[in-house]
């Protein structure tokens, strides 16, 4: 691959970055005192997404946008280096229409929907009318291994009935989520694979019930606010079934593989700026007669950082190559690489962070804390690290030659 982004990708990295630096940063305080601090929408937020849209900077994130479908058609190559940007400010991906959990769930409703579907499910998805979430993870299993999933969907004449808890879903607590994807058991007998499907549930449905929201290491996803839901009986109609019964784990693997890889380039772009901040915080204080940054130890911590980072970024443009290149099916392999690699080194770089910033490290002052917390949360969420590293080494082929003859190693006495 060609390490240098494309004449129209470079293009519209500068576009965006402008839009984010006059439209977007200068908005962030008030977006922290109206969402973040009194739990209010943030009342600029749809003339932002308005100008976005004016600006071509609309639903940057699809690549395979139908010619009705509103937005910018860009490959994954082309989008990494932007959601970079966005990622500097965990709510301004939603002003492009670039948030999580939608745009996996846009892309799930693009390879497995019905035409019906599509208009009535996609569409206000496209347009930012309504949120959405995909309800998987559930408490009284190990939801490291989906096939765990135990929530029950029994067909009853034209409907399904539901019956099960899931929690941890990232947007369910969202006022504004109308339907989530759910992922359940229709048929406990089959193979293991084949058991699951997904279905199409509204919110509104009888039946279905916020428990809680849910906070992660004291943090709260303010874009997309996580819930734990109870499903009691929910009746939704079987024409609501998200591609064929027994294909749960394809509709899951559609989205998920764009999920996995989004959450990675946005990371890198906080990464970047918790860089920028270690710099800036090291070089305004002193300690012990020297302006902090003179000290080795934290030369060296920004400078490993960088190390981290420009790994990081490598690999992340060459999944998103290999993904436009080959398909979801052609870049398993580099989607499992970035995603243990990444929310680890945001974590490490985070740390790093902290110490310099001390005690303002750890408040609401600084974006510091909210970033070792999802990297935290990245090493779990989408697969673990443990379940990417087993599929890392199911695919390293193995030598064809033995220890005893190999060519690299010196004869061994008999």
């Amino acid at each position: 691959m060609d390490f240098e982004l494309s004449e129209r990708s470079e293009a519209w990295r500068k576009k965006l970055q402008a839009f984010f630096d006059a439209e977007v940063l200068p908005r962030h305080r008030a977006w922290l005192e109206h969402v973040a601090g009194n739990g209010e929408a943030a009342p600029f937020m749809g003339d932002l997404q308005q100008k976005a849209r004016a600006a071509g900077l609309w639903n940057l994130g699809l690549p395979e946008l139908a010619d009705s479908e509103p937005g910018t058609r860009l490959s994954n190559l082309e989008y990494a280096p932007l959601a970079e940007i966005m990622g500097r400010l965990f709510w301004a991906p939603e002003v492009f229409n670039c948030q999580a959990p939608d745009v996996p769930n846009m892309i799930a409703l693009q390879n497995c929907a019905t035409p019906e579907q599509k208009a009535r499910w996609l569409q206000p998805l496209l347009e930012a009318k309504t949120r959405s979430a995909f309800g998987m993870t559930e408490p009284d299993v190990a939801s490291s291994d989906a096939t765990n999933v135990a929530t029950r969907m029994v067909r009853d004449g034209d409907d399904y009935v539901i019956n099960g808890r899931k929690w941890f879903i990232t947007g369910a607590a969202h006022p504004h989520c109308s339907f989530l994807i759910v992922m359940g058991v229709t048929d406990p007998d089959t193979d293991r694979t084949r058991r699951h499907s997904c279905i199409i549930v509204p919110m509104q449905t009888p039946g279905v019930r916020l428990v809680r929201r849910l906070r992660w290491m004291g943090c709260e996803d303010h874009v997309a606010p996580i819930g734990e839901l109870a499903f009691d009986n929910v009746r939704v109609p079987a024409a609501n079934l998200l591609g064929a019964e027994g294909e749960g784990f394809k509709v899951a693997q559609i989205r998920l593989g764009p999920a996995r890889i989004h959450h990675c380039m946005r990371s890198i772009g906080l990464c970047e700026l918790l860089i920028e901040l270690m710099m800036v915080r090291a070089s305004e204080r002193s300690a012990f007669g020297r302006t902090v940054i003179e000290y080795d130890t934290i030369q060296r911590w920004i400078a490993e950082a960088r190390v981290e980072l420009e790994q990081a970024r490598l690999l992340a443009y060459r999944c998103a190559w290999r993904l436009d290149q080959a398909g979801h099916d052609g870049a398993w392999r580099d989607v499992s690489l970035i995603k243990v690699a990444v929310p680890a080194m945001l974590q490490r770089i985070a740390d790093r962070a902290m110490q310099v910033f001390g005690a303002m490290g750890g408040s609401d002052d600084a974006p510091i804390h909210q970033a070792l917390a999802w990297g935290r949360l990245l090493r779990i969420a989408d697969g673990p690290d443990e379940v990417h590293l087993r599929q890392i080494f199911r695919m390293e082929p193995m030598p064809t030659w033995s220890i005893a003859n190999s060519p690299y190693l010196s004869a061994h006495p008999s």
